[in-house]
């Protein structure tokens, strides 16, 4: 099978309800936010399941706590201890084995917003009228006052990719199964800086904008078409894995 990367937003929190733009104030999930995201991994997570456990080779989370709590509740079955102190209660023992390394790394965290922080889209462009910024913003042209611009984060996420590809993806992608070691990726993050590592890993520029949502405690799946690594693509439908 063509490796593949896994996006997940985190879960629902009290600012992603209301439109607030969340970037480096860590604030929890709510209850219902991690409700959802345990169906998620009941669902989704499984030797028989779209994400299987002993086929990821390595994990990316973000350093804010709310992703790092969503990466908890989808219950993998880690085998290592995590890189953080637990977030909250323990998940019951589940009868699949992830060896995969769970890393955390600033290069996945959510688009820091600068001056926009916990605010939302109408109130930035109701401030930037005020300033007589007449355009419409757009995050993704124009970045964020006091934050990050696109060229910005597209530094970031192109290194990561780079880094995906190089150890995770080139050791397997087109070789036999046998003796084949894992090879999906896992990543665990945010709303806007995954879309903008789709858009990336597609080699489209940020300013091209997504026409695409990643709705919190969502999974996105990324791939490559022809089992080819020159050929990154986004999976829109990806099937669960069953042995024949």
């Amino acid at each position: 099978m063509t490796p593949r990367v896994f996006l997940v937003r985190h879960g629902e929190t009290e600012w992603s309800l209301s439109g607030k733009h969340t970037g480096v104030t860590d604030i929890p999930l709510t209850a219902n936010g991690e409700k959802r995201v345990k169906a998620t991994g009941r669902a989704l997570v499984g030797n028989d399941r779209l994400i299987v456990p002993h086929q990821l080779a390595h994990i990316y989370v973000s350093p804010r706590k709310r992703a790092q709590r969503t990466f908890e509740l989808l219950n993998l079955g880690i085998t290592d201890p995590l890189p953080w102190k637990v977030h909250g209660e323990k998940l019951p023992d589940v009868p699949h084995d992830c060896g995969a390394r769970v890393e955390v790394t600033n290069d996945i965290r959510e688009w820091d917003y600068g001056d926009y922080e916990g605010i939302t889209s109408p109130e930035i462009r109701k401030i930037r009228a005020e300033q007589g910024l007449t355009e419409k913003w757009d995050i993704w042209r124009d970045g964020c006052v006091g934050g990050e611009s696109p060229d910005e984060i597209t530094e970031r996420l192109d290194r990561l990719i780079k880094e995906i590809r190089d150890k995770w993806h080139a050791p397997v992608i087109g070789k036999p199964k046998e003796g084949r070691p894992p090879g999906d990726v896992l990543i665990v993050a945010h709303g806007h800086i995954l879309r903008a590592f789709a858009l990336r890993w597609t080699g489209r520029s940020l300013q091209d904008g997504p026409a695409f949502l990643l709705e919190a405690g969502g999974v996105g799946t990324l791939s490559y078409e022809h089992h080819n690594i020159e050929e990154p693509a986004i999976l829109l439908g990806g099937a669960f894995v069953v042995d024949p």
